[in-house]
């Protein structure tokens, strides 16, 4: 009996110690594993790299070089995290496609090496960026996460450091192995969107960035929530970029008295290929012959022309009214509730990668990103 009793102690304390060396084994290797994640920073610009220079008493951009110098909490995080700048560094209101196909030959060429990437942008055009990456990165499987702030880092209350913190601490997420994020995100002030999905609508306020037309895809407050349904998952196939992107893009926003001269002014631009078309609610503008007639016109030459909203939320359905329906007739295609960056951008690359205007029309009126809800 005795022996038994030993036995049974003995055997107990056997399956104690194997379950604590599987406990130890799994613990180490996802130590391992975090510590072989390797995020790349990819400074372009903008408020957030700004620090005081003591010299001159003025903001001046820091070295990422020696980014932990500046932010000394990177190395407490257990993954690594290298930076590149731009050099000379970019103000986003001078952002233009050529600076997306840069960016986007950036990640192509580090996208085997890292796993994920974070750009630091000016807020003023970090929505039309992160909407013109969206289309252009193809079958990506890894996060790209936008951020800047509204103060610079060398600035007592600044946003950026923990817009930095948090959206690095995304790019790194995963889950056996797989981004949890494998998208073009904006993280901004606790919350994260898809990018294609973002507008800047405060020029001061900390919270910037809005996605009124689909849920953040994370709310980051003590612990980070991700809102797992709404994000894409990993697509399939060898990552590449497209790096064309055609610029002949025209905005014409509808306001109460506009006239025919504006109107033909744009639709006739030379080198027009398509317009974007802000109208009022659901999709209305003046129902007036010569409006009707200019937008027929310039369809029948060519020019695609996609009709969104001017309102923040809420989404183009044409049919509902008279004035929709004739624009139908003339050709107009709803831009269903795509931001107007997103549709700009989505033009450009439609028009830049498609082999015919059908193929472009039929493009545009689904989604490809998640862009739009149709």
């Amino acid at each position: 009996m005795y022996f038994s009793c030993v036995l049974f102690v003995f055997s107990q304390h056997i399956n104690y110690f194997c379950r604590l060396l599987a406990y130890m084994r799994h613990s180490i290797k996802n130590i391992l594993t975090a510590m072989e994640r390797t995020i790349l920073i990819i400074y372009t610009g903008g408020t957030i790299g700004m620090v005081n220079d003591p010299d001159t008493n003025t903001l001046v951009p820091f070295d990422f070089e020696n980014i932990t110098k500046n932010v000394p909490e990177l190395r407490r995080f257990d993954f690594g995290v290298h930076s590149i700048s731009f050099d000379p560094i970019i103000d986003s209101s001078t952002i233009n496609p050529h600076i997306w196909i840069r960016l986007g030959k950036l990640i192509e060429e580090n996208y085997d090496r890292y796993d994920g990437f974070l750009i630091l942008h000016g807020t003023d055009t970090m929505a039309y960026t992160a909407s013109a990456l969206s289309f252009m990165l193809q079958n990506l499987q890894k996060p790209v996460i936008l951020t800047g702030s509204q103060l610079p880092l060398g600035t007592i209350r600044t946003d950026g450091k923990e817009n930095l913190l948090t959206a690095l601490e995304i790019a790194a997420a995963q889950h056996d192995n797989k981004a949890l994020v494998p998208e073009v995100c904006i993280y901004f002030q606790d919350m994260l969107f898809r990018g294609n999905r973002t507008i800047k609508f405060n020029a001061e306020n900390f919270r910037a960035f809005r996605s009124d037309n689909y849920p953040p895809l994370a709310e980051v407050g003590i612990h980070i929530k991700y809102n797992h349904p709404c994000i894409q998952s990993s697509t399939q196939g060898l990552f590449s970029v497209a790096k064309r992107m055609e610029c002949g893009i025209a905005l014409l926003k509808i306001f109460p008295g506009i006239t025919p001269q504006i109107v033909d002014a744009i639709l006739n631009a030379q080198g027009v290929k398509a317009v974007v078309l802000e109208t009022y609610g659901s999709g209305n503008a003046p129902t007036d012959k010569w409006f009707l007639d200019a937008l027929k016109e310039a369809v029948d030459r060519g020019v695609i022309i996609v009709n969104v909203t001017q309102c923040l939320s809420g989404s183009v359905e044409m049919w509902r009214y008279e004035t929709g329906i004739h624009m139908i007739d003339a050709g107009v295609i709803s831009g269903y509730d795509m931001t107007t960056e997103a549709a700009i951008t989505k033009l450009m690359y439609l028009l830049g990668n498609c082999s015919s205007l059908d193929e472009v029309k039929t493009n545009l009126t689904c989604s490809l990103k998640g862009e739009m809800t149709v």
